[in-house]
């Protein structure tokens, strides 16, 4: 695992996170009720403190009220403004020293305000469920808000009893007394804050496709009206999750799991071993394929392999992007190259003054963005050759796993693969903006079980 957590604030979001400790696990104690979108919490977090000792430290947390904060057991004092909630302990922790952090808060959840709309706890008709990319964490819970500290979670959230939870990671336990329920979730993976996904509505239950002695289990949780588009839009989801385990990798968490509200989403979101996407998503007529493709595999990239701060996100979307057309070649639509080169002709059509390896906040989320990143991918491709590629892909989502990455740990780690130099592609497709000319075309994607070479 490689961890390149940036020494100051993410220059996105300087208001978000703490590079002066780093947080290994949160336990949260929840309770929600849907009718007065009402929540109330527990947190412990397990964190260590960095290279120099820490007077003070901050977490980030929304408009609610604090009802207690420990640190070590001991009352810190503390100010809680802006979405910032700063701590003094009442000793200071010694440079590398563990400590304990309890919060507890209650309050009506709310979305966090940023210039996309709302971010995180977002109430529906009946239920709830958090979209938090890139800084909707604190709307619901306390956290170093920041993508590159990774931690373990353990999630309880008890609930009216009509009602289910669905959590990225594994359900422990389920506990019915009286008319509520609780609903305990692990995920031990490491996870970026913005990848604690949460679901909280009436759904049915499903398994997609059988996983097998030693296979990824994938469930669905939808509403009972819409299973049978469901069943046939993510009838083709397991056969994902088997090419891009043959491309990238083993799959990096313990069980995937895919929900639909009832209600409409702009577009479906990652979470980690967790993707939500809205009613307008199923059709039955698989019109959002590409969507569960690109969901799926955000979870190589940019939930397993994570960004260490936002100025990296080609890197997350780029090669989802280029997911999508991997799956659309490999089951019979159009080749990847073919994807590419369109996409390469609505840039040029485009103004050209985005710059992958910083592309600014305003722009972090543009729709160039994810079409050059996917045309990078095609470039290095086309540069390396399919062989070297997919040797290179796989190697990437191993080495850094369930770590965090730049833009120079990318464009140094492709380079290891090919004997001539990659300086001038990653100048030109990362570093600059002026469109490059489109790349040359490879050969169709290699099966490993034809070509055990292909990516090895």
């Amino acid at each position: 695992m490689t961890v390149q957590q940036a020494a100051g604030p993410d220059p996105y979001f300087p208001a978000n996170g703490d590079a002066r400790y780093r947080v290994h696990r949160y336990e949260l104690a929840l309770d929600y009720r849907p009718g007065p979108n009402r929540l109330s919490g527990t947190a412990r977090i397990n964190a260590i403190a960095g290279r120099a000792p820490l007077a003070e430290f901050q977490l980030n947390l929304g408009d609610f009220k604090i009802g207690r904060i420990r640190v070590d057991g001991r009352q810190p004092h503390y100010t809680h403004r802006g979405g910032r909630l700063r701590v003094r302990p009442a000793k200071p922790l010694r440079a590398g020293a563990a400590f304990t952090v309890e919060v507890h808060w209650s309050g009506n959840p709310k979305p966090v305000a940023s210039p996309w709309g709302g971010l995180g706890w977002e109430e529906l008709t009946d239920g709830a469920l958090v979209a938090s990319q890139p800084i909707g964490a604190p709307s619901w819970y306390p956290c170093n808000d920041r993508p590159a500290d990774k931690a373990s979670y353990q999630i309880s959230i008890t609930t009216p009893s009509a009602y289910a939870v669905v959590a990225g990671g594994r359900l422990l336990t389920r506990t019915t007394k009286a008319s509520t329920t609780t609903w305990v979730y692990e995920q031990s993976a490491p996870t970026s804050s913005y990848l604690v996904g949460l679901s909280i509505g009436k759904y049915q239950t499903v398994l997609l496709g059988d996983p097998g002695l030693g296979g990824i289990p994938q469930h669905g949780h939808i509403p009972s009206d819409l299973l049978p588009e469901f069943s046939r839009d993510f009838a083709r989801q397991p056969a994902m999750m088997e090419l891009f385990q043959d491309l990238f990798g083993p799959y990096p968490f313990d069980e995937y799991a895919v929900v639909v509200t009832e209600e409409e989403l702009d577009v479906p979101v990652e979470a980690q071993g967790l993707s939500l996407f809205g009613a307008n998503h199923v059709d039955g007529a698989r019109g959002s394929e590409r969507l569960v493709a690109h969901e799926l595999a955000h979870q190589w990239f940019g939930n397993s392999v994570s960004i260490a701060d936002w100025r990296h996100i080609w890197l997350n979307e780029g090669f989802a992007k280029y997911a999508e057309w991997l799956w659309s070649e490999r089951s019979g639509g159009r080749t990847a190259h073919q994807h590419a080169a369109a996409a390469h002709r609505l840039l040029s059509t485009l103004p050209q003054d985005l710059r992958l390896a910083d592309p600014g906040r305003k722009s972090m989320f543009d729709d160039r963005l994810y079409e050059r990143g996917g045309v990078t991918v095609h470039a290095v491709r086309c540069a390396l050759g399919d062989i070297a590629f997919f040797r290179m892909l796989r190697s990437w989502a191993s080495v850094h796993r369930n770590g965090t990455v730049t833009t120079a740990t990318f464009t140094s780690h492709a380079s290891r693969f090919t004997s001539e130099p990659l300086d001038q592609l990653f100048e030109a497709w990362v570093q600059g903006t002026r469109l490059p000319p489109m790349p040359s075309s490879t050969a169709p994607i290699p099966n490993r079980a034809q070509d055990g070479q292909a990516t090895a």
